[in-house]
């Protein structure tokens, strides 16, 4: 993983006969179609809320600022930009004529209520594992919301991505339709955390590197890759050379997901939106059944050797630099020997996430700076202060390989032109 709002409900009627009374006569004046909806109860859309904050639905159907689940939020992919749907139950641009039976199809299938195909940013892949029973609360609850009339704004994709029938050989290559099936020979607690991080969860769609199509294959699933269009790497959470979870303990990964901190490390960047909007808000339960089957993805995978692209004298003239700058600039919270003060400044020496293959990571935390989630287990974050306006491309090339190579860490050095290119990239 990285170093990796709940809405309330209406207060219930006081008057429940009459309550029940109007609902029957105001259904009975309703279209047929509007009254084959499933009638939600309050216990069933709470579930709902609850689940949809297990798939953070909120972070792609809701524009920052805007109304809940209206859409219409742009997401940059390498094809052009798509725009997230209005999933409110307005009946004219929502989902307010969808069935129970069209919602669950469109999660299983990736097809949309008049049969046409979707495009693999929403993460049917994912959300084909989820049961009827979880995707008819999650409906029963977005059925719940405030209605929002806000047409759906068309696509907007290069030649030929922008004809939805290449989508037909892409779900060839990348899609299996099925629910989530338990493995007899794992716990219950096992298969709860598979069942959230394959399905609801969606972690895959991060932490499984995209191909040039688009797509990933499902024997890398959770090998870590490059997040397109945002410049950041989300580890492999299947061995210890990355992410390192089979040498955590269950309480710091729950920890980390939960509260945004442990005593191994922080979330930041996209991680921390995903701890913020939906992780946060999971039972102490659900996070740790999470941080049982992770850490079982990476146990007993030793870390691999380190590899260089720096010249070793180039490197020795960076360490010797690096040091320099981080004495200057870091040693006062992350400590003289890299240990940190956990929870609030991560130790550096040891740390998993900043040895990586791929520097990409300490790189912009080092130029751009960042916070972790403010959460109710970690409600006044530390944050570190970004230093692309202090520090030179040379500068901060050097305390990234100084923080990388020090204290017996195995990362490796990296260049002046990584920084460069990277810093480059974000002012794009």
């Amino acid at each position: 993983m990285e170093n990796i709002v709940k809405m309330p409900l209406r207060p219930r009627n006081m008057r429940v006969r009459w309550g029940r009374w109007l609902a029957l006569a105001v259904a009975l004046c309703l279209p047929i179609e509007a009254r084959s909806q499933p009638a939600a109860t309050d216990t069933v859309a709470k579930q709902g809320e609850y689940l949809a904050r297990a798939g953070d639905c909120v972070a792609c159907h809701t524009n920052p600022g805007g109304k809940l689940f209206a859409g219409g939020r742009p997401m940059p992919t390498p094809f052009g930009t798509l725009y997230t749907s209005n999933i409110t139950p307005d009946a004219a641009t929502g989902i307010g004529k969808w069935s129970a039976d069209e919602f669950y199809a469109m999660l299983h299938t990736g097809r949309s209520r008049d049969g046409g195909l979707l495009y693999p940013a929403m993460p049917f892949g994912a959300y084909t594992k989820v049961t009827r029973t979880d995707s008819d609360a999650i409906f029963s609850y977005l059925r719940s919301v405030v209605p929002v009339s806000a047409p759906n704004k068309p696509h907007d994709l290069r030649f030929p991505y922008n004809n939805r029938s290449l989508i037909l050989g892409w779900r060839t290559l990348y899609f299996t339709e099925g629910e989530y099936k338990p493995d007899a020979a794992k716990s219950g607690e096992w298969n709860r955390g598979a069942y959230l991080v394959q399905g609801l969860g969606h972690c895959a769609m991060c932490h499984t590197a995209i191909n040039a199509l688009g797509g990933s294959s499902e024997a890398q699933a959770f090998q870590g890759g490059l997040i397109p269009m945002q410049n950041w790497y989300a580890p492999s959470l299947t061995s210890n050379k990355e992410a390192g979870l089979g040498d955590w303990s269950i309480a710091d990964i729950s920890d980390y997901l939960g509260k945004g901190v442990s005593h191994r490390g922080a979330v930041y960047g996209p991680m921390a939106e995903v701890v913020y909007n939906s992780l946060q808000h999971l039972t102490a339960g659900d996070t740790r059944a999470m941080s049982v089957y992770l850490k079982s993805l990476a146990e007993g995978s030793p870390p691999g050797a380190p590899v260089s692209t720096v010249a070793g004298a180039e490197s020795s003239l960076l360490m010797t630099l690096g040091k320099t700058v981080y004495d200057g600039h870091c040693a006062s919270c992350h400590g003289a020997q890299g240990r940190g003060l956990t929870p609030q400044y991560p130790p550096l020496a040891g740390n998993q996430s900043i040895q990586m293959e791929s520097a990409v990571n300490p790189i912009r935390m080092v130029l751009n700076g960042g916070y972790p989630p403010g959460t109710a287990g970690n409600p006044m974050p530390h944050g570190m202060p970004p230093y692309a306006q202090i520090l030179s491309d040379d500068e901060v090339a050097a305390v990234v390989s100084y923080i990388r190579r020090a204290w017996g860490n195995r990362g490796t050095a990296i260049s002046a032109r990584q920084a460069n290119e990277l810093r480059s990239a974000l002012l794009d």
